[in-house]
């Protein structure tokens, strides 16, 4: 009988505690369901952008030497010089200066440009008493270069082209001024010249300069590569319209420095998200935190 007690006691015991741990699962359970409802029905903070219009080019990139615009170099003997400026400083002369005053005529710089000196090695170039004095015109300098046969459909006069040298942090505009009017049937490629403005004198003739041909040039509707959704063969973003987040498929073309090119599926003015695509979802609640409207 004391045994029987036992283990109706036993099995009373047990029962209560298997009954309050359902019952506290069952409460907690129920504690996180209202916490995750309370959550999702609690709009999103996002940050938007506003689609607008960028610039968007392709390009060719490749490299050459430079060259002066213009040329013109003498050689003097030292005996002969009566009156001269002075060859070592490379100032800017203007067209009509007196660059040496002989004992029988003057040189005369036929156009503006920087004068300089051109040092002789004794035995190679002549008398050691010799010296060449240099003008170059290099407020425009003269680029050759060599691209492949394949590009013979874009390469063109006028096409937009931007210099870049270690020498300096900044970017040299010109054009392209001649094409080769054939392809050269042993290297396949095609030759062009471009020409880079340089009106502070910065670049010197022989300077190598890294060149970049644009074409393609072109604006269009953008957005920053961040706010772009891709899975699979689609791609989407996240359309904010009344503060309810809409998912639109979009149809993109290049991409630029961190911006994408749109040719469909958005307007211009509309309202994105512009980045944390991966912490949202289509038909939510968001609340603008920071409007972007400054392209990227």
């Amino acid at each position: 009988m004391k045994t029987q007690k036992k283990i109706i006691i036993f099995l009373s015991i047990f029962f209560f505690i298997i009954a309050s741990i359902i019952i506290g699962r069952a409460i907690i359970n129920s504690k996180i369901e209202k916490a995750i409802k309370k959550a999702r029905g609690k709009p999103s903070g996002v940050i938007a952008y506003s689609v607008k219009e960028s610039n968007f080019f392709q390009s060719i990139e490749t490299f050459g030497t430079a060259i002066a615009n213009k040329s013109f170099s003498i050689r003097i003997k030292k005996e002969n010089i009566i009156k001269s400026i002075d060859f070592n400083k490379q100032q800017f002369v203007k067209k009509g200066t007196i660059i040496a005053s002989l004992r029988d005529r003057d040189i005369i710089a036929p156009f503006e440009g920087r004068l300089g000196k051109r040092e002789i090695t004794p035995g190679i170039l002549g008398d050691s008493n010799s010296i060449i004095a240099t003008l170059d015109d290099s407020t425009k300098l003269k680029v050759d270069i060599k691209l492949p046969e394949n590009y013979v459909g874009i390469l063109k006069n006028g096409l937009r082209v931007e210099a870049t040298t270690d020498a300096f942090d900044k970017v040299f505009e010109g054009e392209v001024k001649t094409v080769s009017s054939r392809v050269d049937p042993t290297s396949r490629s095609i030759l062009a010249q471009i020409e880079v403005s340089n009106p502070d004198l910065e670049l010197i003739p022989g300077i190598l300069l890294n060149i970049k041909v644009i074409y393609n040039d072109r604006k269009s509707l953008s957005i920053p590569e961040e706010s772009l959704v891709i899975q699979g063969n689609n791609k989407f973003v996240y359309l904010i319209e009344n503060n309810i987040l809409k998912r639109s498929e979009i149809k993109i073309g290049l991409r630029n420095f961190g911006k994408v090119e749109v040719l469909s599926g958005l307007k211009a003015g509309d309202q994105i998200v512009a980045e944390g695509t991966n912490k949202v979802r289509n038909k939510a609640k968001v609340i603008i935190k920071k409007s972007n409207k400054k392209a990227k």
